[in-house]
């Protein structure tokens, strides 16, 4: 696992992979992207997986601390 943290101000990200991530301290509201409509809302303690392909905006709160984990995607021959 990999640790991060996250000042508070609006982040675009795309998942590429699924995600796994504990947030240590903070608070973040997720949004579809180029949308209004709130999916999530998560702080502090909580354990979220964000799917391969999301495309989102972050918007921080309270300065984030978390820890992650990319999963990566097997293929079979």
């Amino acid at each position: 696992m990999a640790q991060v943290g996250m000042l508070t101000r609006k982040y675009q990200l795309k998942f590429d992979a699924q995600e796994t991530c504990y947030l240590v301290r903070g608070k973040v509201k997720v949004y579809l992207k180029n949308s209004s409509q709130m999916i999530a809302e998560f702080s502090a303690g909580d354990l979220v997986v964000l799917p391969e392909g999301l495309s989102c905006t972050w918007v921080v709160s309270v300065a984030v601390d978390k820890h992650y984990k990319f999963e990566s995607s097997s293929s079979s021959s």
